[in-house]
Order: C-alpha cells, then structure tokens, then sequence
C-alpha cells in the first residue's frame, strides 16, 4: 500500500532534514504570494474588510519574518509527524490530511464562533490544505 508507513516514535528535532524544513517553509512563501496574490487576493481582502490602506501601512519586514518563523515550526513539527522513512505520497497524504483534518477543521470552529464569512474561511483553509500538503510531500521527498 502506498500509504502503508511505520511510525518511529523515536523521532527528534535532530532527525529532521533540515534542507526539508527550510525548502517547504519557503514553498509556503511562493503557494501564499499566489494564492493571496493574483488567485484570491481582492476576495481575501474584501472578506476581511481590509483596505488597500490598511494593508500598505503593515510593517511587512515583521510580518513576513514572523510567518517564516510560523512555518518553519509547522514544518519541524510536520517532519516528525511524517517520520524519518516517509515516501512522497504518504508524505503528501499526511498533510492533506493535517491541514484538511485539523487546521480547517479548527479554523472552521473558530469562523463558526466568530461568525466570519464561508468565502473567508474557504481561502485561509484552502491555503493551509495546499501548504501542508506541498510541505509534507517536500519534507519526505528530502529526508
């Protein structure tokens, strides 16, 4: 079975392909800047009630490093989540998975409680969805 996969509950941070975490955390920059770009940008903003104002006013240098420091985690934790002999596909089915399972999952409950838009929610949960799969398939492919 491809997805057939051995959990080594052995794994440390010291385990992990760093190449690995440092590429998919980047990827997560590349998927973002289009997603959150050109695909669904004007949606995003409009569903947050941003303006172009607001949005240029962000002191970007810290949110941009912030967020690579968030994905940099996310990545370390995905990697020992996946396991040192993970294939491609199981890594990528593991974060389809995480980011289907939990992290939309969660979004969700907080959007349902905080009564934000279905349009929002589809594109932030979207993003993660597609970011932790291209995450886990990179992080297996290069550990």
């Amino acid at each position: 079975c491809l997805l057939a996969h051995t959990y080594d509950n052995n794994m440390s941070v010291s385990d992990v392909s760093w190449i690995g975490i440092i590429v998919s955390a980047a990827v997560t920059f590349v998927i973002g800047g289009i997603w959150y770009g050109p695909l669904f940008g004007r949606a995003w903003q409009a569903a947050n009630e941003f303006s172009d104002e607001y949005l240029s006013s962000r002191k970007m240098g810290v949110v941009f490093g912030l967020s690579f420091a968030c994905s940099l985690v996310a990545a370390i934790v995905l990697a020992m989540f996946i396991g040192p002999d993970a294939g491609v596909v199981f890594g990528a089915v593991a974060g389809l998975l995480a980011g289907a399972g939990w992290v939309a999952m969660l979004t969700g409950i907080q959007y349902l409680f905080e009564k934000r838009s279905l349009t929002l929610f589809a594109i932030n949960a979207g993003y993660s969805v597609l970011t932790l799969t291209a995450m886990g398939a990179i992080i297996a492919a290069l550990q």
